[in-house]
């Protein structure tokens, strides 16, 4: 990989990383059409530390006072003590069913997942969940209103993103959706219950890469790549969150079925 080949990659998994549109998929996508060998999952799982600095970033406010709120409840011994305690501790937990599927299936995640026939088909298949939950879901409700075991079940949503194709955040607004958030709710909900799995992904990628011996090349195309994708996400977050507020989620949902199809075609 080239330096330039990172950066482009970076770019691409910032600006791909929280639009429902799937990263992993543009991220094995644009290396196949430009003609480069696949950068592998272990490349993008690492450059998305790039796209968590920038939830960092942007949500810093937000952030900040979950971790008041469940340091305060953990002192008063219940972690119901108040709505962002509540909100806190269900995040935690709804990272389990990603982290141990994650876990269980990460060798078939990471090669034959990656099949762009399986992409494709994934492509398709949630955009049609995504616009029945356009049209189903009520648009109504906030984040915090949200209950324990409705926070699980997006968290089982979020499991469907190791499906290269399906999309992380694709994935957890049709969640969202479906369970009645409004539309840039569901987007902020779906930037929030992410940080642990991407920075938990992330982070044991990159110290089996470092274990492995990348060399001053390697560690300098994935410099190149996490930055470019920090700067890239936090553009995007504005973006989806601004998007959202006057218009649905079909334009997302009909490029994906565009971009499966495209896909389905260019294999046959």
């Amino acid at each position: 990989m080239t330096t330039l080949q990172a950066l482009i990659l970076g770019l691409v998994q910032g600006l791909t990383e929280f639009i429902p549109i799937s990263s992993t998929a543009h991220l094995r996508l644009v290396p196949h059409f430009l003609g480069w060998s696949d950068p592998g999952a272990a490349f993008s799982a690492v450059i998305q530390l790039g796209s968590l600095l920038a939830v960092f970033t942007y949500f810093a406010t937000d952030l900040w006072k979950l971790v008041l709120a469940a340091l305060a409840s953990l002192q008063h011994r219940n972690l119901n003590h108040s709505p962002d305690a509540r909100l806190a501790w269900s995040i935690a937990v709804g990272t389990l069913p990603i982290s141990v599927l994650g876990l269980a299936f990460k060798h078939f995640i990471e090669n034959d997942a990656r099949q762009l026939t399986i992409i494709a088909l994934a492509l398709i298949v949630l955009a049609l969940f995504l616009l029945l939950a356009e049209r189903l879901g009520r648009r109504t409700r906030f984040m915090h209103e949200l209950g324990f075991w409705q926070i699980q079940l997006i968290g089982l949503c979020q499991a469907l993103a190791l499906i290269p194709g399906c999309s992380r955040s694709g994935s957890t607004i049709m969640g969202g959706l479906f369970l009645g958030l409004r539309r840039e709710e569901a987007a902020r909900f779906s930037f929030l219950l992410g940080l642990p799995a991407i920075g938990a992904g992330g982070a044991l990628e990159l110290l089996d890469l470092l274990k492995d011996g990348l060399g001053e090349a390697g560690l300098l195309n994935l410099g190149v790549g996490i930055v470019a994708a920090a700067l890239s996400s936090y553009l995007s977050i504005g973006f989806l969150l601004r998007f959202l507020q006057r218009h649905g989620t079909h334009w997302f949902a009909y490029y994906r079925i565009l971009l499966g199809l495209f896909i389905l075609f260019s294999l046959s």
